[in-house]
């Protein structure tokens, strides 16, 4: 597995810039403008795009064996075939209709692992664990680093992964990317190593910057909004600074302003699983109302 390698903490990177907020709200209305897609094939295919790049996701305090079996089911085939035929899909692209991930709490990763063995997406679907505090992030880093291990010792290969906001609100940048780092180093080369900043809770869009900036640096694989647990979550916005979009992004037309972003900032190749993703559980939802009207 190739992962993000750190690179040592240096604060010229972020330090003396500004951001005008106004001004990044500007830019992404002409952004997504430029491309408002409406013709109904082509929205259909912007939708099954969307449905590639998405962390399905099930984060409940009663999940269960039966709804993370279900979860993983709707990740692998979330529409029949004779859907697909409707579409006139070829075999290899049919066999690309599936999620980017499935996310779950560590103690659903063996769940979720038998399911796609059984299902045969064990090697098409990787399993995203939430890990070190989740969502709060509030506890000591040593339980956070365990959590860590434990997650991929259940057979975790993403580990999503909650900074202190804390740390950034105090401009303690440096203890914020010793933290990660160290976080970068438990997932070692077993899982990809995603960063969720907690936008709405950072206060200012230049925390937002260089809290980016360090978890980049520390050697984060991602970098994403939000747990979708705040009262703000992604917003088009913050996604021009650089980040997954998790929480809030529940349509397909929300799903392609921000893919409309990602192509005309970064280029089409950047919407591809392993670039760029979605965090959602209600998108799918959507997806299949769009693909099936």
């Amino acid at each position: 597995m190739e992962v993000q390698k750190p690179i040592p903490f240096e604060t010229t990177w972020f330090e003396r810039n500004e951001v005008n907020l106004r001004s990044v709200e500007e830019s992404v209305d002409v952004l997504v403008s430029r491309n408002a897609v409406t013709n109904p094939m082509n929205v259909k295919a912007w939708a099954l795009k969307a449905l590639t790049l998405t962390d399905l996701t099930t984060l409940a305090g009663d999940d269960t064996k039966a709804n993370v079996r279900s979860l993983c089911l709707r990740a692998a085939y979330p529409f029949p075939d004779h859907v697909l035929d409707t579409l006139g899909l070829d075999e290899a692209t049919r066999g690309m209709i599936h999620t980017a991930a499935v996310c779950v709490y560590p103690s659903r990763v063996p769940d979720a692992r038998v399911t796609l063995a059984e299902l045969d997406k064990l090697n098409d679907i990787p399993i995203a664990a939430v890990a070190t505090g989740f969502p709060s992030g509030q506890y000591p880093l040593s339980s956070r680093l365990a959590e860590i291990k434990c997650a991929i010792e259940c057979g975790a290969t993403e580990i999503d992964i909650v900074i202190d906001r804390g740390l950034a609100l105090q401009g303690n940048w440096q203890e914020l990317y010793n933290e990660i780092l160290a976080m970068r180093r438990a997932c070692g080369n077993q899982a990809h190593l995603k960063a969720i900043l907690g936008i709405g809770e950072l206060g200012t869009m230049k925390n937002v910057y260089m809290a980016s900036m360090v978890a980049m640096m520390a050697g984060a694989d991602f970098i994403k909004t939000s747990t979708g647990k705040e009262s703000v979550n992604a917003t088009l916005p913050v996604g021009l600074i650089g980040l997954k979009p998790a929480g809030g992004v529940r349509t397909v037309q929300e799903a392609i302003s921000w893919m409309s972003l990602i192509k005309q900032t970064l280029g089409p190749e950047w919407l591809q699983p392993h670039l760029f993703r979605f965090g959602a559980s209600g998108l799918l939802g959507d997806v299949e109302k769009v693909v099936l009207s």
